[in-house]
């Protein structure tokens, strides 16, 4: 059973792809990777729906013995007020409580059931779409069903040696196109060169990039386009939003640059406040001196 939240708490496996046809964003775990070892570490099929908590802040109540792994965002873990590391698998006793508390850094921890979390699929998927509305965020006092036990057993494995997010600049390998020809040569050396800083209203659709205005040379109305994760999408105020999961099919607004697909994952830990770099690969280095264009 949840007790406590946190400021979001999703269920989330590896979510809905191949639906866009359809307006379904592909949605799934943000940090995919590390929902991906939760399950290993309790020895479930690694699509396995897991929690995905947004800035810690969780409590869940135990129905029966459970064994769980947190990973992700590095978060204190208890059970019944015992403190357990991030990156193992952990034996929950019948009616103890497991807490997360705050991430000392990143933004996003994943706890895997053994079982995985039983819910049922929405167009194929376990996943919560904030974009859609497919499958609601829990909140306190609903009751989580567990699947069966997995045959695979759990890992003999104290500790999984992970490194976590990094509290510092993110960088970010970007692809430029497919409008960046929209816009002026000054804005894609700025795009390299400015610390965007990550605003508060981001979330699972997109992180919002805080920084100087991304100056367009072609001022027409784009026809809506498809777009996909990772995308930097420019609106009318010049700053960037960079797409994530639960991001729209299709868009409006001109995409600068398009964000290399495994390094999502660290976008995804880059917390309110954090700066990110973006660096065009391939092609030269924009932030190099050239035509003020």
């Amino acid at each position: 059973m949840v007790e406590t939240t946190g400021p979001l708490l999703t269920v989330q496996d590896l979510g809905r792809p191949g639906l866009a046809s359809l307006g379904v964003p592909e949605s799934g775990a943000l940090d995919a990777g590390a929902l991906r070892l939760a399950n290993r570490l309790v020895g479930n099929d690694e699509g396995a729906a897991g929690l995905e908590a947004t800035l810690g802040q969780v409590t869940v109540q135990a129905r029966g013995s459970l064994v769980v792994a947190v990973t992700g965002a590095p978060v204190p873990v208890t059970v019944d007020g015992r403190g357990h590391g991030t990156g193992s698998a952990v034996t929950v006793p019948d009616g103890s409580r497991v807490e997360l508390g705050a991430p000392a850094s990143g933004l996003r921890s994943y706890l895997a059931v053994r079982g995985g979390i039983a819910v049922e699929p929405l167009l194929g998927s376990a996943s919560t779409d904030l974009l859609s509305g497919l499958r609601q965020p829990l909140g306190e006092g609903d009751e989580i069903e567990v699947g069966p036990d997995p045959e695979t057993p759990v890992p003999p494995l104290d500790q999984a040696p992970v490194r976590p997010p990094t509290s510092g600049v993110v960088e970010l390998r970007v692809v430029l196109g497919p409008r960046h020809e929209w816009f002026r040569k000054r804005a894609l050396r700025t795009l390299a060169k400015t610390r965007w800083v990550v605003d508060q209203r981001s979330n699972r659709i997109g992180l919002r990039l805080d920084g100087p205005e991304l100056e367009r040379k072609v001022t027409d109305e784009l026809p809506s386009e498809g777009t996909v994760a990772g995308a930097l999408q420019v609106p009318g105020n010049g700053r960037p939003v960079l797409f994530l999961a639960d991001h729209p099919v299709t868009g409006g607004y001109p995409v600068i640059a398009v964000v290399v697909t495994k390094d999502l994952p660290l976008a995804a830990q880059a917390a309110p406040g954090q700066e990110i770099r973006l660096r065009a690969v391939p092609g030269p280095d924009l932030s190099a001196s050239g035509d003020p264009a």
